[in-house]
């Protein structure tokens, strides 16, 4: 469903190449995480995938439409939650929410039971109809899940999405990205907590420097080493880094 072919993306501040020549493939029903230090890469792809970026060369393919060629199509096939919840913060959390319908022409139905269903799952219900200045990090949080998922896209692409929910907020996320892929969908998600990662993802794919340092199952990760954590198998495959890329 996620196509990266030959991906490579410079910044010509520092000719620094944030990522070299990536490829990956995400199929339909994987939960796939997205592992690597600071400066590795990972928001630099992320920001590829969802169009807020131009690789310098490759091709990024969403469910058969092209990022560069298609790029419309593309988007409305996916639901972005990044690292950060910069919002409107003098517009209510429920003009959010329809502004967001309102930019992926969801329907009045469809908006409403979206809405009705993940207020009540992330308990937002008391404060929907209050200005976001008034929010707390882990509300807002929980109000861009909401907005970005709103059209009900098959592809999701979260960028440490579970940053400042509370415990229980984070396990009603974590259960709502198992049950997206159970329908077929695919989730590709980032993240530092590399437990949530073990636990969680199906497959996992693991970038240094830009490169992508291994992917595969955990079993396959391991390689015969047995009973390897995550943990130390990240610290085989990656050096220190740096400020994010």
């Amino acid at each position: 469903m996620i196509d990266i072919k030959n991906v490579t993306k410079t910044y010509a501040k520092n000719k620094k190449k944030a990522v070299d020549d990536l490829t990956l493939h995400v199929n339909g029903g994987e939960l796939f995480g997205f592992i690597g230090p600071n400066g590795a890469g990972k928001t630099t792809t992320i920001k590829m995938l969802t169009g807020v970026l131009k690789p310098d060369e490759g091709e990024i393919t969403m469910a058969g439409h092209r990022m560069d060629t298609d790029r419309l199509e593309a988007q409305r096939l996916i639901g972005f939650v990044p690292d950060g919840n910069d919002l409107y913060d003098r517009l209510t959390g429920m003009e959010y929410l329809n502004f967001m319908a309102d930019v992926y022409q969801v329907d009045a139905a469809r908006r409403k039971a979206h809405i009705e269903k993940y207020l009540d799952i992330f308990e937002l219900k008391d404060a929907i109809n209050s200005q976001v200045r008034t929010y707390s990090k882990g509300m807002k949080q929980k109000l861009v899940v909401i907005g970005a998922l709103i059209h009900n896209p098959p592809i999701w692409i979260l960028d440490e999405p579970l940053g400042g929910l509370d415990p229980r907020a984070a396990h009603l996320l974590k259960e709502e990205m198992i049950r997206h892929c159970s329908e077929g969908n695919t989730v590709f998600f980032s993240t530092h907590v590399l437990e949530v990662a073990e636990k969680l993802c199906t497959r996992i794919g693991v970038i240094d420097h830009g490169t992508l340092r291994a992917q595969g199952t955990l079993e396959e990760l391991r390689s015969g080493e047995k009973g390897a954590s995550l943990e130390d198998l990240f610290l085989q495959l990656t050096d220190d880094g740096g400020e994010e890329a």
